[in-house]
């Protein structure tokens, strides 16, 4: 660890990423993003790449919880109806190609893909935009475990990976990405 103007900073990775101040964030592993019959692939999405990475953050998530690492499951959600649409919000969804509704509140495209599921004491984050920090009690459960670095893995990188982990550094949390 060194000092700079007084405080502590972590200087290495094993600094950074110590089990006792660490969450791994496992971002929108749900069906509709995931699975074969999933929204995304209805949609004529290629998810054979997003199916690869799977097994490799199962692995992920069982190294973390082998370690003592926090596992939070974020979810994203969309609510019947549009209920946490705003117009700019509806707009930037239509904008990527976005049509049907996908992880509504509830449904099978909502859950967790096979192989990756929310153990007992482990919080679930509700979602509704693109970093898990927006509208959310993500850092409330982080700072009340005592978190100081969050790890992030998902596979919709260029959106929600990278606004959450955006939105962490942002928050003061030491940031890796997975």
């Amino acid at each position: 660890m060194l000092e700079v103007n007084g405080q502590p900073v972590y200087e290495s990775l094993a600094e950074v990423i110590d089990p006792r101040h660490t969450a791994l964030l496992v971002v929108d592993m749900q069906n509709d993003y995931c699975a074969s019959d999933g929204v995304l692939a209805l949609e004529g999405g290629d998810i054979s790449m997003i199916q690869a990475v799977v097994p490799n953050v199962i692995n992920m998530v069982d190294a973390a919880r082998r370690h003592g690492v926090k596992v939070v499951w974020i979810q994203q959600t969309w609510l019947l109806g549009g209920a946490s649409d705003s117009p700019a919000w509806i707009y930037m969804k239509r904008r990527n190609g976005l049509h049907k509704d996908r992880c509504v509140d509830g449904s099978w495209g909502q859950r967790f893909v096979d192989g990756l599921q929310p153990a007992g004491d482990e919080p679930i984050i509700k979602k509704h935009r693109s970093s898990a920090f927006v509208g959310t009690n993500l850092d409330l459960v982080l700072r009340s475990n005592r978190i100081e670095t969050t790890v992030v893995i998902g596979v919709m990188t260029e959106g929600c990976v990278e606004s959450t982990a955006r939105d962490a550094a942002f928050y003061d949390y030491y940031v890796v990405l997975t």
